[in-house]
């Protein structure tokens, strides 16, 4: 409908209701939606710790000791597992559109849980390192962006059994594994600019 149509149009007169396939589905919309909201905070959280770490330009003053952290050989290997799991989605996306997106999602989702027990071990790993909470201002934030990209992936998980559901016959499949693929893409996206972060710092 062309502007000056929607401007004259008399809202009480009834009229033909527009056809849905004019507008993307409702959770299109919510994704884009949560990835606005997620760049929002992991950039808040990249802000603070930058200037907590004293970089040129963002720092307030002196604010401590910043010890960089060691980076582990596991640190890598869950990165690796995140981009198996990444490309693992993409095969479940492409096999949902023929009705086969079981092998590639049973193999995403193992990997998305591999990633997180591995995130776990990473943990203890620096902890046993005496990279602690106290004392150590970049573990702390190493913890907290870590934790919360974990809870993320916590969600990931969630909406994988949603799409290994939608298999059975209980939703659209094929929109499912093609919207919780691009989720997990942004989930790889974020760690990956996070690893640089902590890399370079």
């Amino acid at each position: 409908m062309s502007l000056i149509a929607r401007l004259t149009e008399k809202s009480w007169e009834s009229r033909p209701a527009a056809p849905e396939t004019d507008r993307p589905p409702a959770a299109k919309v919510l994704l884009i939606l949560y990835f606005g909201v997620a760049v929002v905070l992991f950039g808040l959280v990249t802000s603070a710790y930058l200037m907590r770490m004293g970089m040129p330009g963002m720092a307030h003053g002196p604010m401590g000791s910043w010890r960089p952290l060691p980076e582990p050989p596991l640190l890598w290997v869950n990165s690796g597992v995140l981009m198996l799991a990444s490309i693992a989605w993409e095969g479940a996306r492409i096999g949902a559109r023929g009705g086969r997106p079981l092998g590639w999602g049973v193999a995403a989702g193992v990997l998305g849980l591999l990633f997180l027990l591995g995130q776990l071990l990473l943990w203890r790993q620096l902890v046993d390192a005496g990279h602690g909470l106290r004392g150590d201002p970049a573990a702390a934030f190493f913890y907290l962006i870590t934790a919360l990209h974990g809870l993320h992936v916590l969600g990931g998980l969630y909406f994988w059994a949603r799409a290994m559901l939608a298999v059975r016959g209980e939703g659209n499949a094929a929109l499912r594994f093609q919207l919780t693929a691009a989720y997990w893409h942004f989930l790889l996206l974020v760690w990956l600019l996070m690893l640089g972060l902590f890399v370079a710092t």
